[in-house]
This record gives C-alpha cells, structure tokens and sequence, in this order.
C-alpha cells in the first residue's frame, strides 16, 4: 500500500503544507536527502440546502509544494507553500435582499515543518504556518490566519505509532485551539487506522479506515472536524466583515496508485453539522445559519519526488 499523507480538506484547502501529522507518517530519510512532494486538488460541493432560506454550492481548487531535507539522523525541516481558490454560487436568499455573503475565496499559505527523532521510538514535530485568506478584492491587510501545530509521537511496534498534538492559531480576530490524537496502526497487512488530514489552522488531523484492496487499490472511509475564517471584501453585505464555515466531513476515498510515489484519489463526501455566519468589524453576527447535510466530490492527484 502507498504510504502518502491524505490531502482531502472539503471546501478549505487540499494537499496542505505538510505539517506534524503527516509530518509523523513519513519514514525518516538518510542524513543530506532532500524529498519533494506536489498536489493538485479539485472539488464540487452540490447544492446545499440552508436551513433558513435558499441554498448554495460552490467549487474549490488547489496547488501545494513541500520540500523536507534530512539535516542530521534526528532532525528534519521543510518548506511549503500552497493556493487555494473557491468560489460559491448563492441562490434564492432572504438575508441581505438576496445578496451573496461573499462569493470567491483566495487563501495562499506558507509553512515550514521541523522533526526531531532523538531515538527509534520518539518522534516530535512543530510546524509553524501563515496564511492568508480573504474574499477576491480584500488584498493581505486583515486576512492573516497564524500559529503552529505541536506533536509527540511514540513508536510501539512497527505496526503501531500513538500520539497527541494541538495547533494554536489566531484565525484572523480569534484564536482557536484543536488538540488531536495522533494515529498510524496497521491493523492488518491490508488493514490501516490512520489520521486522515494533516492538522493546520482549520482543525486537527480527523481519522480514516483504509482497506487496501490490492497493491495498487485502496477504499478508505473517515472524518474531522473543519472550521475555517476568511476575510470579507468592501461590496459584501457584511463589508470589511468575516465570514467563517464550520462543518464535519465525513467521507469516503477510493485510491490508485501509478507507482510507489504517485496516487490519484477519489473523494465522496458529506458535509454534516455545518454552520454559516458573517461578523462585522464591531464584532456583531450580522448572519448566522445552519445549513443541511451536503454531498461534494473530489479529485486529487499527488506525487513524491
């Protein structure tokens, strides 16, 4: 079975800057040995229902880089940089006379990743990250999303990794906190418990089920929790304001593999409890609403170098 980080964020970012969780998945290189993996991501999210009046969809695309070089038998660091671009459809809304919230969605991201492995059995990452995310037109100024992941992994057998993490951001006004559990089980030779996301500034790292079918077929089934801010532009309703998307995604995956280090993904996924509001620059929730189940597909394609 390929041994890839997952890189399926539904509606935030795909193929995210590797941070600790992947970061604890990957095998240590020798001393001097650089790696590059890239990924390209595209999503449609379909008609979603909002519980009080209309509904909306929207599509996602994305681009990551992320370059990690061995520096000594212990310590590794790497860079990242990703793009992520969306844009929502609103249709048959009250609030604001029937005017969009916000439309597209620009968020480019860089980071770095650093891991010290002192002995065979102990691994800590930190990856710190800055992003910024804004509706088209807002530019940089107030769109900034920053803070660090941390982790400890320990290494009980050569099937079994446990750990914990947390990342602490400042989500442009807010800071949140997501602790997360840190998980690589080979249950079986076919059978893999694992952390389905990379943990960064929308929440932590969720977990997945992977069956491998064959050695180049694999279903997989999991989920997280997401929440992501985003600043908004001088002509929506809610000027200058912030708009912010929470949701559980739960999804399935079916997975081919070219060869050891390339793998297209295949991504089904329902959004559940999710929530929508937009706040103005005094603080105050101009909008808030929840919104119905909804159902996106997804493509990825990534590689390793």
């Amino acid at each position: 079975m390929l041994n890839m980080p997952g890189s399926f964020r539904i509606g935030v970012a795909f193929a995210l800057t590797t941070l600790c969780a992947a970061v604890m998945a990957q095998p240590r290189q020798a001393p001097g040995e650089t790696s590059v993996s890239v990924g390209v991501t595209g999503l449609s999210q379909f008609n979603t229902r909002i519980v009080d009046s209309g509904s909306f969809n929207w599509q996602d695309a994305s681009a990551n880089v992320n370059v990690t070089r061995q520096v000594t038998s212990a310590f590794s660091a790497g860079v990242s940089a990703k793009y992520n671009y969306q844009n929502w459809s609103w249709s048959n809304l009250q609030s604001f006379g029937g005017q969009a919230p916000w439309t597209a969605i620009n968020t480019p991201a860089l980071g770095m990743n650093f891991a010290y492995t002192p002995s065979p059995e102990w691994r800590f990452g930190f990856a710190p990250t800055v992003e910024w995310s804004g509706e088209t037109g807002t530019g940089t100024g107030g769109t900034a999303t920053y803070g660090a992941v941390m982790s400890v992994a320990r290494t009980f057998s050569k099937d079994l990794t446990l750990g914990v993490g947390a990342g602490v951001f400042r989500q442009i006004d807010e800071t949140k906190v997501f602790p997360y559990l840190l998980v690589n089980w080979n249950i079986t030779d076919k059978l893999r418990l694992a952390n389905s996301l990379p943990a960064g500034p929308a929440g932590g790292a969720g977990l997945e089920l992977a069956y491998a079918l064959t050695e180049r077929w694999t279903i997989a089934g999991g989920g997280a929790y997401r929440s992501y801010r985003f600043r908004l532009n001088q002509n929506s309703p809610v000027a200058n304001g912030i708009g912010q998307n929470s949701f559980i995604p739960v999804f399935a995956r079916l997975s081919y593999a070219l060869d050891r280090t390339s793998r297209i993904d295949l991504y089904g996924a329902a959004t559940t409890g999710g929530r929508l509001s937009a706040t103005d620059t005094f603080g105050t929730t101009q909008y808030s609403t929840n919104y119905q189940t909804g159902f996106a597909l997804a493509l990825s394609f990534s590689k390793r170098f």
